[in-house]
């Protein structure tokens, strides 16, 4: 019996090894987004930084595991074997809920996670005890109060409300405050952002980064203090009492004192925001290590400690050996804390999913157009159109003078940010002070606010007080961040109602139960980290990113040009595959074919339309003159790539219903002809390829003319087709589906022969 525990056991604390990895790539978003966001190093610094941070914050933990212990459930109230099931339900709950999250690139919460995994495998056994009637020592009836702490998990409710809508509504408006002092084209490190190469001021610009760069240093320090070190035991309570009684002094002159040495090292040409910036990103990766490993390896921890205490003195009898033991604070040794410090380090550097976590939130908080992750809903629509009419109405009652005057602070398109950035060093540093700052205030009023919630939300602030969410993007942005936000909702929900059934299911159904939950949590983790890699080494490099980060419209012109012809040759080369693909598995009967066929197309369609709409985004950043004489072209060749996908449509829907009902084949007589046609399409489609792939269009008009000369072919054969209906050869629906596919690969050729002269107008139109 002893075994099947310390097997268990062992299980958790492999379990506790991924839900630090899966943890840190989903909360690396908190310290990393601001950094990569800004381009304030490459992106191996930043790592390592926040490398550095997140081990010294794991190391100095204090390690408590008061809410895994005694947080949520009544530990005396609960024997040994209930509390193995809900432990080991909460572990492979959390980490499958955190793994899927991660490979949406959606971040969520650990805390909110966790927490509510306790609440729905505790009550889970709670319920099962009350229905037992289950007493206490001294012979009282147990209550579901004296069996559950829910004050915790309304507390964290209440947490979420607060930080999403103070982190947002903060972040608004200290972004804008900010934005006003300094725009978008401001002088920092003896260089400017702005594109025409206006230097400013040097007293000046350096005295206003100088006070920024001090209020900045000292919130962050005492975020630090406050937050990432408040457990420490570095902190003695003699210097805690200190920090509480002078925090006022403290505060004064760490922004006197920084912001004399910061206005001194921005005079000298030093990229002091590249510091703030940097300095911001090691205290919120610190703070998370020490706060948030509890929510990684505090119920494994604890499991071993209940089991260490079982083994003493539970005399071999897990239903009745109660877990009075589990009443009491413990202190984590430091070696396991070590151990999870490196974990998570070797995690956040070698992470994919960590990156996609942070590309998440950066793509939301971006400040120019581009190709948008999320679609429209209506909530967004009408939040759109709600705030469209509150802006209206503002701006009839301010003054036209201070409008305008306001409208020159937000000069967003004479800035020049660096390659790949998605905003400025302004609002990275704006980010990470707000957020370390909120955390700093929420935990000095012992308010459980959320790392994650915080940080993202008032990313989601400051770029909407920025202008980023523009009438191109808002809806798509908005959508986003409902998105994400409901996520969290849901987590909490999920992670409730998924633990409470598993709880169960090892309640009732023993070591069975339990082997099948570990063997389906170490299942899904493969497959889903297989899966990743798999997405992520099918990635291309974004073309769309390099037209964005330039300002020159020749470079523009020619880049938009290269974008046109590789997409549309994209869409070609699908073309080729599937039609051929399809009508082999009509010849074959082949039904599976069909079916995979229908989704590639759903997806191609998607991304056709993600094409159309960063090509109509980089076409507005061209001269209106020059692009009059090309749209018409332009739209001709796009439609009819539109066209190509229907007619794929129209083709795969009746072949998968003949196919799959058994329908008679093709007879054999019609093989050859049929055979002979759908090569002289592909054909087309290969040369079409080629001549876009290599940018020459010298045979245009050649190829044009091939198109005709199939379709007449096509219809003599349909023609030929039809004729053959009277003498009764041939099934009836068979024929007429052949009839349909012919005419279907006429379309497909008229829609190519379009295409072609589309592309051929559009890239030689004069402007």
């Amino acid at each position: 019996m002893n075994t099947i525990f310390l097997g268990i056991v062992i299980f958790l604390c492999v379990l506790a090894i991924f839900d630090l990895v899966v943890g840190v790539s989903n909360d690396a978003v908190n310290f990393l987004n601001s950094a990569i966001g800004a381009k304030v190093a490459k992106f191996r610094t930043i790592v390592a930084i926040a490398a550095i941070g997140v081990f010294a914050g794991a190391a100095m933990s204090n390690g408590m595991m008061d809410v895994a212990r005694h947080g949520i459930m009544t530990p005396e109230h609960f024997s040994f074997y209930e509390v193995m099931c809900v432990f080991l339900a909460v572990m492979v709950t959390d980490v499958i809920l955190l793994d899927i999250f991660n490979t949406l690139g959606m971040p969520t919460s650990t805390t909110v996670s966790m927490v509510f995994e306790l609440l729905g495998g505790a009550f889970a056994v709670a319920i099962l005890k009350l229905a037992h009637s289950a007493t206490a020592a001294d012979g009282t009836l147990l209550g579901l109060g004296d069996l559950l702490n829910t004050e915790k998990a309304i507390s964290v409710i209440m947490g979420i409300f607060l930080s999403v809508a103070i982190a947002f509504v903060v972040g608004t408006l200290v972004m804008w405050i900010s934005r006003m002092v300094f725009t978008f084209t401001y002088r920092v490190n003896g260089k400017t952002t702005a594109y025409n190469g206006d230097m400013g001021g040097l007293t000046s610009s350096s005295l206003k980064i100088g006070i920024f760069s001090g209020i900045a240093v000292t919130s962050i320090i005492w975020f630090l203090l406050i937050n990432g070190l408040k457990g420490s035991t570095l902190m003695s309570p003699e210097l805690k009492q200190f920090i509480n009684d002078n925090t006022l002094y403290i505060l004064c002159g760490g922004v006197s004192v920084f912001s004399v040495i910061m206005t001194i090292v921005s005079a000298l040409k030093l990229p002091v925001l590249k510091f703030v910036v940097l300095l911001g990103t090691f205290a919120l990766a610190m703070a998370f290590a020490g706060n948030d490993l509890v929510n990684f390896v505090g119920v494994p921890l604890t499991g071993l400690e209940a089991y260490q205490d079982y083994v003493a003195n539970g005399n071999g009898n897990p239903d009745a050996f109660l877990m009075e033991s589990l009443m009491d604070s413990a202190h984590t040794p430091a070696i396991f804390l070590i151990l999870a410090g490196l974990v998570m380090v070797l995690s956040l550097i070698f992470s994919k999913k960590a990156q996609n976590v942070v590309k998440t939130s950066v793509d939301l908080s971006r400040q120019d157009d581009g190709d948008e992750m999320f679609g429209s809903s209506p909530a967004a629509r009408t939040l759109v159109r709600n705030s469209n009419a509150t802006a209206k109405f503002v701006t009839r009652i301010i003054p036209d003078s201070i409008l305008k005057w306001i409208d020159t602070r937000f000069n967003s398109e004479e800035m020049k940010l660096p390659q790949g950035a998605a905003f400025d060093l302004i609002r990275a540093s704006v980010n990470l002070v707000l957020a370390g700052l909120l955390v700093a205030i929420g935990t000095s009023l012992k308010l459980p606010l959320s790392t994650t919630y915080v940080t993202f939300m008032v990313a989601m602030g400051t770029s909407l007080a920025d202008r980023a969410w523009g009438r191109e993007s808002a809806v798509f942005r908005i959508t986003g961040v409902l998105s994400v936000i409901g996520g969290w909702f849901i987590t909490a929900g999920a992670a409730f109602v998924f633990c409470f059934f598993l709880t169960n299911a090892m309640y009732f159904g023993k070591y069975i139960a339990m082997a099948l939950a570990i063997a389906l949590a170490i299942y899904l983790l493969v497959r889903s980290n297989f899966r990743t890699s798999k997405k992520e080494e099918a990635k291309e490099t974004n073309l769309f990113t390099q037209i964005l980060r330039s300002k020159d419209k020749t470079i523009i012109w020619t880049l938009l040009c290269k974008h046109i012809r590789i997409g549309n040759a994209s869409r070609l080369r699908f073309v080729i595959d599937t039609y051929e693909a399809m009508t082999t598995a009509f010849l074959r009967e082949q039904y599976q074919p069909l079916k995979r066929t229908a989704s590639l197309i759903e997806d191609e369609c998607k991304s056709l339309k993600r094409q159309r709409k960063q090509e109509i985004v980089t076409m507005q950043r061209l001269d209106p003159m020059q692009m009059i004489s090309r749209n018409t072209w332009y739209f001709l060749g796009i439609n009819s790539c539109q066209q190509m996908l229907y007619s794929l449509k129209r083709i795969n829907e009746p072949l998968r219903e003949h196919i799959g009902n058994s329908f008679p084949p093709m007879p054999d007589a019609y093989h050859e002809r049929f055979i002979g046609t759908r090569e002289a399409v592909l054909q087309l489609y290969r040369d079409t390829l080629h001549m876009l792939e290599t940018g020459d269009f010298t045979n245009a008009e050649m190829l044009r003319e091939a198109c005709s000369n199939v379709q007449q072919q096509i219809s003599k054969d349909r023609k030929r087709t039809l004729d053959t209906m009277h003498d009764g050869s041939a099934n009836l629906n068979t024929l007429l589906l052949t009839i349909h596919v012919l005419q279907e690969s006429q379309e497909l050729t008229g829609a190519l022969r379009h295409m072609i002269r589309g592309m051929n107008k559009f890239a030689g139109a004069e402007d």
